[in-house]
């Protein structure tokens, strides 16, 4: 069934995200049955701009059967066959709407590194990432709104508001604390088993406003790579390579995670901290100020831009914000400091600047409500 919002959602990836243009190649990743409707959108639209898109259909149940039993060799070809098509295309979007998320969670962990190390990191991390035009999303179908602990229909209301919000004003409302931000030395965050500190001097601060994921919201930089102190606890569950974890807890010494527990397998934990040498450090660090998105719902393109939120990510750092750690993961992990979450501060500087979720500047807190972004498909 046709659906207005995906035509209204195509435009806003092709005109806004990616800012497609007449003649340029797009390359079109869709996974799931249900996603098809906005991938007939978008190939439609991406067409009638002129531009010439190239789409193949993937989802986790068809990658768990290459996976679970490739060699070295097939993992290598498979990347140089998708690197050398990454080499042509100006723009990627990937459309995600897997039916079953945790297809992959009994593949050996072993094969999953490889596939990070020898296919995922060449061709999107070092190749899509690095060099085009992206954007990547999920899409709204009922095994997402299981995750959300929600009725399907409730979900896609949310969902469509959140992705259809105003992303160019948003961009705008960022910009104040971009600039606070690049003013910045040291971090301080506390909360529910939480005290720790790292520096942010001199690295890049970048906006992130519907030009690399929908839905979007935070805005990020990384910690200086060694500076990192002190103990944190995340209160958000992460859904990651087909497996849950909750109450993650790290021990930061000089940069490293020196201690890492969950409520449930330490050791597959620790054995995605032992992916390789730069997993134990941090990548990345961010605030959500996203006003559409308030609960967790084990979904990292929507949890990490949590109104209120922070993450912080063990593995690779982004070139636009390099601190010169490198991995094959990039795990992001989220905090929730909002009263209903049990409270928190940040400090820049010795100065709180966020406490319990709320900016402690009224109009920085005011510019990231849902009345100044209002969504387009409401």
């Amino acid at each position: 069934m046709q659906d207005k919002r995906n035509e209204i959602l195509a435009r806003q990836l092709l005109d806004y995200s990616v800012k497609l243009k007449k003649g340029e190649i797009l390359y079109l990743e869709i996974k799931g049955k249900e996603t098809l409707e906005l991938g007939k959108e978008l190939i439609k639209y991406a067409t009638k701009k002129g531009a010439v898109p190239f789409w193949y259909y993937n989802d986790e149940s068809l990658l768990r059967q290459w996976i679970g039993w490739a060699g070295d060799m097939q993992f290598k070809k498979q990347a140089r066959l998708h690197l050398h098509l990454m080499k042509q295309a100006d723009a990627f979007i990937g459309l995600r709407g897997s039916d079953n998320p945790f297809d992959l969670a009994d593949i050996d962990q072993k094969q999953i590194d490889k596939n990070n190390s020898l296919f995922y990191k060449p061709v999107h991390l070092e190749e899509r990432v690095k060099r085009t035009k992206w954007v990547v999303l999920r899409f709204p179908n009922n095994a997402m709104a299981q995750l959300a602990e929600t009725s399907q229909e409730s979900f896609e209301k949310f969902y469509y508001d959140v992705c259809c919000a105003d992303y160019a004003r948003m961009s705008r409302a960022m910009n104040p604390l971009v600039k606070l931000m690049s003013k910045t030395d040291r971090v301080h965050i506390t909360g529910p088993g939480t005290d720790i500190k790292f520096s942010i001097k001199n690295i890049p601060i970048v906006k992130c406003d519907g030009t690399r994921n929908i839905p979007d919201g935070e805005v990020y930089t990384a910690p200086v790579k060694n500076s990192v102190n002190g103990i944190i606890k995340f209160n958000t569950p992460s859904l990651y390579q087909g497996v849950v974890y909750n109450d993650i807890q790290f021990t930061f010494e000089k940069g490293k995670i020196v201690r890492a527990t969950c409520a449930g397998d330490n050791k597959k934990l620790n054995n995605i901290l032992n992916t390789d040498k730069g997993a134990r450090y941090v990548g990345e660090f961010a605030i959500g100020v996203n006003p559409f998105i308030l609960h967790p719902m084990k979904d990292t393109l929507f949890d990490e831009k949590i109104a209120g939120s922070f993450h912080f990510t063990p593995g690779q750092c982004y070139d636009e914000a390099p601190n010169g750690n490198n991995s094959a993961i990039h795990w992001d992990l989220v905090m929730i400091q909002r009263k209903d979450y049990g409270g928190g501060e940040i400090y820049f500087d010795n100065k709180l600047i966020r406490k319990d979720g709320v900016f402690t500047d009224a109009n920085l807190e005011k510019a990231f409500s849902k009345q100044n972004l209002k969504s387009k498909a409401t």
